[in-house]
């Protein structure tokens, strides 16, 4: 059998590709190829690079970005885990060696060198706890102080500068910058990052004070049902003892699931369809009370019902349709709960044919300035603009003899909010 090119020869080895031109220039323009793929990444990477934009324009990025990425984790307040973190993005931006935070009792988070001037930080810290003042302690006398009265090794000697965070008229702890000398740039801004993580300090008060306040307002609302609803009930249940005992049992049951639901400990949350079920065993537990004269429609829209709202912002503004709009009034009365889908809101209207009421009443009462009645709207109206902010509050619209009209609307995407 005769070898062909480029197989096996006569010697027993394999026969090497003969020199040509054609073989040359394809070689050549593999090369080319090559080089100008790399050419095309090397400029790609370097217009990715300058459209970073300039010296200033890049530090301004990473300083913006590291005091959001510390922000998230001080929203909690100052404990130690969110200190720990956030105390890393911030040595990053004053360069200094050791970056240290405390409350008033203790160091939270220490990172970055001099591990060995963490036990004498909270001494140090004594007089800006005191005086709110921000204090400069050289080298030198950082190294006695810290070594009470000895000495420290001097690869350890550092400057620190020491201050407050200060949350109105309370200091709550310091930010401590350790450097091997306290120039005006980190004394400046040491105080800066000091004032901007109290800023981050009093927004977590803020959160939790608003958090205590919905939990107030749920209660009241709760205090408002348990003395007139559950007397009324009662007596309502107590009537059919005798005349009619299988719907007196029906009755305590619903009774126990509705008590059961408005006095539940857990979340600040719920959903529109646990709501409704809410409202039905309200509206059949009043039925038994005035009968025919309580008349009910609604109209579901099914795609709203998972929608997450404030627990109890509907069962008020029922109760509202009834105790002020229906019981004065002679004869039956008509209450209409609607819930439909709003593009990115979920849209609920509760109408009564009732009394109605007088409107500079009305602005009065959800303005805070009456007491008594209607304290219901009052606390729905204010718990949504809480939650959703001033535009989405309650709106209503009524007149003496002309009945109530109240409408809701709360967005149907919460990712904050769990039912």
């Amino acid at each position: 059998m005769q070898a062909s090119a480029g197989g096996p020869g006569t010697d027993g080895r394999l026969s090497t590709m003969p020199d040509s031109p054609l073989f040359t220039a394809a070689a050549v323009a593999v090369i080319a190829m090559a080089i100008a793929v790399v050419v095309a990444v090397g400029l790609k990477v370097l217009r990715s690079f300058r459209d970073l934009g300039t010296d200033a324009e890049r530090a301004t990025y990473k300083t913006l970005h590291a005091a959001s990425r510390a922000g998230q984790y001080l929203r909690t307040g100052l404990n130690p885990a969110g200190a720990a973190k956030a105390s890393r993005q911030l040595r990053g931006l004053l360069g200094c060696d050791a970056l240290a935070i405390t409350d008033t009792t203790g160091v939270l988070a220490w990172d970055g060198a001099g591990e060995e001037l963490r036990p004498a930080l909270m001494g140090l810290a004594s007089k800006v706890l005191d005086g709110g003042h921000l204090a400069v302690i050289p080298a030198g006398e950082l190294q006695l102080l810290a070594a009470g009265g000895g000495t420290l090794a001097p690869e350890v000697e550092r400057a620190v500068v020491i201050a407050p965070i200060k949350t109105g008229a309370r200091v709550v702890g310091v930010v401590a910058a350790f450097a091997p000398a306290a120039g005006a740039g980190l004394v400046r801004a040491t105080g800066e990052v000091a004032d901007w993580v109290a800023t981050q300090v009093e927004l977590a008060e803020l959160d939790a004070s608003r958090t205590l306040l919905m939990e107030a307002e749920v209660r009241a609302l709760r205090a408002q049902i348990s003395p007139h609803f559950i007397y009324n009930s009662l007596n309502a249940i107590a009537s059919f003892i005798n005349t009619d005992p299988e719907r007196a049992r029906e009755l305590v049951v619903e009774f126990a699931d509705f008590t059961r639901y408005s006095f539940r400990r857990h979340g600040d949350f719920t959903t529109l369809a646990e709501e409704l079920r809410c409202i039905d065993r309200y509206l059949l537990l009043e039925r038994a009370r005035f009968g025919d004269r309580v008349q009910v429609s609604l109209r579901i829209a099914p795609e709203v019902l998972s929608t997450v709202i404030p627990f109890l912002s509907l069962q008020p503004l029922v109760e509202n349709a009834v105790r002020h709009g229906l019981e004065a009034k002679e004869g039956p009365g008509h209450i209409s709960i609607t819930a439909n889908d709003s593009g990115a809101f979920a849209e609920v209207t509760i109408e009564d044919d009732g009394v109605g009421m007088d409107p500079e009443q009305l602005r009065s009462v959800l303005a805070g300035h009456s007491d008594g009645e209607h304290v219901g709207l009052r606390n729905v109206d204010a718990r949504l603009r809480q939650v959703y902010g001033d535009d989405n509050g309650l709106v209503i619209e009524t007149a003496p003899g002309e009945g109530t009209l109240i409408t809701m609307r709360v967005p149907k995407s919460q990712p904050r909010h769990d039912a």
